[in-house]
């Protein structure tokens, strides 16, 4: 009897795997949703969407953009996590609601570590210091001399508490001794709408939000926030060149799916989206808005996000950043 039943628990387990290859290589037979963790016209969105157009074209099949902005991409996350583990439902995240979140979010509804599953890193980017043109800074250095003149009067917008534009305004605050207002908001694009509008008066901004309105003469550029200049804005000095040495702030984005996703799907996910990010008119197009590609296994991902937790949560403490 015990022999009987290993038996039929061996055969129930090769049927499953049997299974579970099947729908992995007979995917995609539906529509594909990504979730894009912020509002429509920042970075993120910007990246989703292209990759969106050109996933279509490669599968045949319809892949529909769905930006929830909210809770510096936690909402997002949250739909992810809860998900069918089918390889159907994937979201372009960040370091926030990837990890970061949990230093701010004391309630939140999914864990990043074991609800979501790396699929692969897709951005490594920088952020651009914009200020508005009414600011007369014209340098980094002259920026910090009037943020010591005017403490706490400065106000800044981020794509929320946590997100990467408002950690690397923390950083450089630490690390030049200044104090500025930080004003949250629901992605990247409205934060810039107000700086546009003269409610805020920097910004670290992803490129593809900033560069427009700076060509336009809507904003100055003062720096970028990467160790190394920009390959897209190589006039433009770093932060740490242009008077805050040994400052870098690095933004990168990854695709990740459901939890409970079989390994053999995450693998199919993981070479989609790599062959679609790896081609070199999508590398093309991105780094004409300041993006570069930068693709991995989902194991390195993994390690990678992780990595990231771990340093940020130490400046975070050391800074003493908390949700606002």
């Amino acid at each position: 009897m015990r022999v009987a039943r290993r038996l039929m628990a061996a055969s129930a387990c090769m049927l499953m795997a049997v299974a579970l290859s099947a729908g992995a290589q007979s995917w995609p037979s539906k529509p594909i949703r990504i979730i894009a963790s912020q509002s429509a016209g920042g970075g993120i969105d910007t990246v989703s969407r292209l990759v969106a157009s050109r996933l279509a074209e490669a599968t045949g099949q319809s892949v529909i953009v769905d930006n929830r902005p909210g809770a510096n991409g936690s909402l997002a996350a949250e739909l992810v996590a809860k998900a069918p583990p089918d390889g159907y439902t994937l979201m372009l995240g960040a370091a926030g609601n990837l990890g970061i979140n949990r230093f701010f979010i004391r309630t939140m509804n999914y864990d990043p570590f074991t609800d979501l599953a790396p699929v692969t890193s897709a951005i490594s980017s920088g952020s651009v210091l914009v200020v508005h043109p009414s600011l007369p800074a014209k340098t980094v250095k002259a920026f910090i001399a009037l943020a010591r003149a005017r403490p706490g009067t400065l106000a800044y917008g981020s794509s929320g508490v946590g997100g990467a534009g408002h950690l690397a305004a923390a950083l450089f605050q630490s690390m030049t001794g200044t104090s500025m207002l930080h004003v949250p908001y629901k992605g990247g694009a409205p934060a810039m709408v107000d700086l546009l509008a003269g409610q805020v008066q920097f910004i670290f901004a992803s490129p593809p939000t900033a560069m427009p309105n700076v060509s336009a003469g809507r904003l100055r550029a003062l720096a970028v926030s990467t160790a190394q200049r920009s390959k897209f804005l190589p006039a433009l000095p770093t932060v740490a060149e242009a008077g805050v040495p040994g400052y870098a702030a690095q933004t990168w984005y990854g695709f990740v799916t459901t939890g409970k996703t079989p390994p053999q799907m995450v693998t199919r996910l993981n070479k989609a989206m790599v062959q679609i990010l790896d081609r070199p008119d999508t590398t093309a197009a991105l780094l004409k808005v300041g993006l570069e590609t930068w693709t991995s296994t989902p194991e390195a991902f993994a390690a990678h996000i992780r990595s990231e937790y771990d340093k940020w949560g130490g400046i975070i403490k050391q800074v003493g950043i908390t949700a606002n």
